[in-house]
């Protein structure tokens, strides 16, 4: 591994970063278990070429860039395997004779020098190594097959077996519940099924849907927050693969009548991931859904998240409040959660006891005493929330405020010199004060108990290796323009974008899979109490009441707020017009 303050040297020599930022990334690196590189390339102070030829110095080594679609043929890219490429951050990607040249991202990792000599030795290889960058890297490693050769073999061999019987009428039922030659196979299918888990994994998806049709069995992944079919398979093989996800989720095999939850626990790719699994009976058998909870993508940071400028800084400032409730908002799916644990990540300090009530748990975070509710044996919020208070805590995470006993005690506890953290269904920031008054919170009580209100909604990032800056049309410059006109006045004039206006386009590339878009971003509104807002709580909240106090707070709504990230370009004019049509 590179001597990282060797790392951090040249790059001070170079004058590409300063010695505070230097100093930040040696602190992080203690904690965070990631190199200075990683570190450096996250905040963005350095680019991926500017490393590589940082590194090209110090090692003497030459540098291989590759080309947006240039690819590897699949007999050099499989002489070193998958596992061992991702695991140890190098590829192999062209072959002349015995010549086998292999790019390294991270040339003075030790195990990853052994493992170069073993595949040199083992095939009688002579090495040449070059320095790749990590985004490479990653674009390269989409290129092993998505499902191995001995995968679609299986594939083949079930399709055989297991070919739809003739449907004589349209009214005929197919026999879904055959287990006929199927349990004589179990290995191939658990074979089958760690590959559909792997390729799940590695695509980012956060749900897998295993879903029986009239004469098959549809395998969708939901990436980005989008469902999309990944494969078919024989409808024969539904009993078999559905027992082996109950297996594994020790669930009743022989119970198909009713709807079953369940969890186990698998490392693929050196990452230990949470599976969720939910049955689900159906006219045509049980569908399977299974949540992915990948702590390598579902915890962030609050940068990571895309919470920036002002609402970051009155963000930070609430913080620092000992007491007191902080509520997010939004609809199902809108990443409330996520920016929670986020937020717990920020205040998670030895000094303090931050206790959770969670349904489920989704992430475990080390030093913060979480736990699930289980409704079905009595254990609600309202009854984890009395017994919280005796747990001597400083911050109180409650998953969600669902109904008037759960609303009374949160606020009791805000009011009694808790910091409470927590979650309501409403469409917007202005919403969660009358939610709160539906809920029986008494208005006398919200101002001294409410300190911050935050609305969200996730929108897909553009990738960023196929987009591309264009002029917004007419139309799109209006849209852009009514928004940033009704901006406070002190930000609208530090936005560096003045008409005409550029947004950004994508239009698919091997690295987002042709579709545009990799990953997600929020966009946020944050609206904090004030004694102006204190005043209208008191004699009348009306809807236009608050919006007139919001505004005078200068709060960045959410069009707003993805309209300053759709000229960053972030995301697209598109998505932020979708996301926010019922706002």
């Amino acid at each position: 591994m590179i001597q990282e303050e060797l790392f951090l040297s040249s790059l001070l020599q170079k004058g590409l970063i300063k010695e505070e930022q230097a100093r930040q990334i040696l602190l992080e690196i203690k904690t965070s278990n990631k190199r200075a590189e990683e570190l450096l390339l996250d905040k963005k102070l350095i680019d991926d070429k500017t490393s590589a030829q940082i590194k090209s110095e110090l090692f003497k080594l030459p540098i291989k860039i590759f080309q947006k679609n240039e690819t590897i043929p699949q007999s050099v890219l499989n002489l070193v395997p998958e596992d061992t490429a991702r695991h140890y951050n190098f590829i192999a990607f062209n072959k002349e004779g015995n010549n086998l040249d292999v790019g390294m991202v991270y040339p003075d990792d030790l195990k990853a020098q052994e493992a170069v000599k073993f595949i040199a030795t083992r095939s009688n290889f002579n090495i040449k190594v070059y320095i790749i960058t990590l985004s490479d890297l990653k674009n390269l490693l989409k290129q092993y097959q998505t499902f191995t050769k001995e995968f679609n073999e299986l594939i083949e061999d079930f399709q055989r077996r297991f070919a739809p019987p003739k449907v004589k009428s349209s009214f005929q039922i197919i026999d879904i519940e055959s287990t006929q030659g199927v349990v004589a196979e179990e290995a191939p299918i658990i074979r089958l099924f760690a590959s559909i888990l792997k390729q799940a994994v590695r695509s980012r998806a956060s749900d897998i849907h295993i879903e029986p049709e009239r004469n098959k069995l549809r395998i969708r992944f939901r990436i980005d927050g989008n469902l999309g079919t990944s494969l078919y398979l024989p409808l024969g093989i539904l009993q078999s693969i559905v027992s082996r996800i109950k297996i594994m989720a020790n669930l009743k095999i022989d119970e198909t009548r009713v709807p079953q939850d369940g969890r186990f626990f698998s490392v693929i790719d050196e990452k230990e991931i949470d599976f969720r699994v939910s049955t689900f009976p159906t006219a045509l058998g049980e569908k399977v859904a299974i949540r992915i909870l990948d702590p390598t993508v579902g915890l962030k940071t609050i940068h990571e998240l895309g919470l920036e400028g002002k609402n970051l800084n009155i963000l930070q400032e609430e913080l620092q409040r000992p007491y007191g409730m902080i509520l997010l908002t939004g609809p199902t799916g809108s990443g409330k959660t996520t920016t929670l644990y986020a937020i717990l990540q920020i205040l998670n300090q030895e000094k303090v006891n931050i206790v959770s009530l969670e349904d489920p748990v989704e992430y475990t975070i080390e030093g913060i005493n979480q736990s699930q509710v289980l409704p079905e044996i009595g254990y609600t919020f309202a009854r984890g929330l009395r017994q919280i208070v005796r747990q001597d805590p400083d911050i109180i995470m409650v998953g969600e405020i669902r109904d008037q006993e759960t609303a009374g005690l949160a606020t009791q506890s805000a009011l009694t010199g808790h910091l409470v953290l927590s979650t309501l269904h409403t469409n917007n920031a202005l919403g969660v004060i009358p939610r709160l008054i539906d809920l029986g919170v008494e208005r006398f009580l919200l101002p001294s108990a409410l300190n911050l209100m935050i609305a969200q909604r996730l929108a897909r990032r553009l990738c960023p290796d196929c987009k591309e800056k264009v002029l917004a049309n007419p139309a799109e410059q209006k849209i852009i323009e009514d928004n940033l006109s009704t901006l406070p006045k002190e930000i609208k004039e530090s936005l560096p974008y003045k008409p005409p206006y550029y947004i950004y386009k994508s239009k698919g590339c091997s690295a987002c899979n042709n579709k545009g878009y990799l990953g997600r971003i929020a966009i946020f509104e944050i609206l904090r109490m004030t004694p102006e807002l204190e005043e209208i709580i008191l004699t009348q909240p009306s809807q236009e009441r608050l919006m007139a106090e919001a505004k005078h707070q200068g709060m960045i709504t959410l069009r707003q707020d993805g309209i300053i990230k759709v000229l960053e370009g972030l995301i697209s004019l598109e998505e932020v017009l979708a996301i926010t049509a019922k706002y």
